[in-house]
């Protein structure tokens, strides 16, 4: 079964888009414009948001907070069917929920670009799928397949457009935060499936030695890790910032997780040189060569994030690295097998 240019090139923006998300969302933590939109999916009540206060009923603050209050309860409801009483617990009982922000309008527009990419991405996916529904029948079950495929992660999109209205009701609880950027990682896993899957250039197998294919399936699995104790040092910073803390004082007060975090930095770095040294000994493989160099600027990004006085766009920088990183070694693992003559 073929497809056309076209279509493998639709699906390539798709994925472009896609990570166009979670750049804009890293951008909106940065500048602490998550709240910039206290509704969802409209802007203070408008699909065009206000750029001036002047804009806004003078009661605006115990309108979306009304609002929010209810989103928080039935949220919590929703917890508690799935048995998650102590998190839905601590969600209705935290005094921050609610805490509404003075209007600022560079952090509303900045929150609604965020949002606009969003809507570009879903739609970009549903007009994927609408097209893979055109194609002409008689391709057999894989076309099938795909449809599931492409159906299911356009379901996963807009589930993550719902969840992204918790994370704006329950006033960036941080870990809807991270399951906020867990999800995302799906959506670009499946996609690069998707891909991989209609696009001839990446039909092929990558024949690797089978130590080169276990070392690239480890460095896989710790990179998602990687990126849930990263979300979770970054939430702990958060806390600590809130808290008077100064970045000097910030690596004593982090503990374990930063450690891990900073120690498994390194094990993907002597893991991905072991499979570069191999590679340059045998197949010369371009997606080998681009994982270190993207390792390479990934942790230059994270010890100055972490030891120079560099946040905000080097934050954006460490975790464009690093999703960037996560969709290479997942496009790795998903067309790597061990080719007998080299294993």
């Amino acid at each position: 079964m073929s497809f056309s240019k076209a279509f493998v090139r639709f699906n390539w923006i798709t994925l472009v888009l896609i990570y166009l998300v979670v750049v804009a969302g890293s951008f909106v933590r940065i500048t602490g414009s998550g709240m910039g939109c206290p509704d969802w999916p409209k802007c203070f009540g408008q699909w065009v948001p206000p750029s001036s206060a002047d804009e806004l009923p003078a009661d605006y603050k115990e309108t979306y907070s009304e609002g929010r209050e209810k989103k928080v309860e039935k949220f919590s409801k929703f917890l508690n069917s799935l048995g998650m009483s102590e998190t839905a617990e601590k969600l209705q009982n935290d005094p921050n929920v609610l805490k509404e922000e003075d209007f600022n309008p560079r952090k509303t527009w900045t929150e609604y670009v965020n949002r606009l990419f969003g809507f570009l991405a879903g739609d970009a996916m549903l007009i994927a799928f609408f097209w893979l529904l055109l194609i002409p029948k008689g391709t057999g079950s894989k076309k099938r397949k795909l449809l599931l495929l492409a159906g299911f992660n356009l379901v996963l999109m807009a589930i993550q457009a719902w969840f992204g209205s918790i994370v704006v009701a329950t006033n960036l609880v941080p870990w809807t935060i991270t399951v906020h950027m867990l999800l995302a990682l799906v959506i670009i896993g499946l996609q690069l499936y998707l891909i991989r899957s209609v696009s001839p250039a990446m039909k092929g197998h990558l024949k690797l030695p089978k130590w080169t294919l276990y070392l690239l399936w480890v460095c896989f699995a710790i990179t998602i890790y990687q990126m849930f104790l990263g979300t979770q040092v970054r939430e702990s910073i958060d806390e600590l910032t809130k808290m008077g803390y100064g970045r000097d004082d910030w690596t004593e007060q982090l503990g374990m997780p930063f450690y891990i975090h900073r120690s498994f930095s390194w094990l993907v770095l002597i893991l991905l040189t072991a499979i570069a040294w191999m590679n340059e000994r045998g197949e010369k493989l371009v997606m080998i060569r681009a994982l270190y160099v993207v390792l390479a600027l990934e942790l230059v990004s994270g010890v100055l994030l972490a030891y120079a006085n560099m946040p905000g766009l080097v934050q954006t920088a460490h975790l464009i690295f690093a999703t960037i990183l996560f969709g290479i070694l997942t496009m790795g693992v998903i067309r790597a097998k061990t080719s007998p003559q080299i294993s």
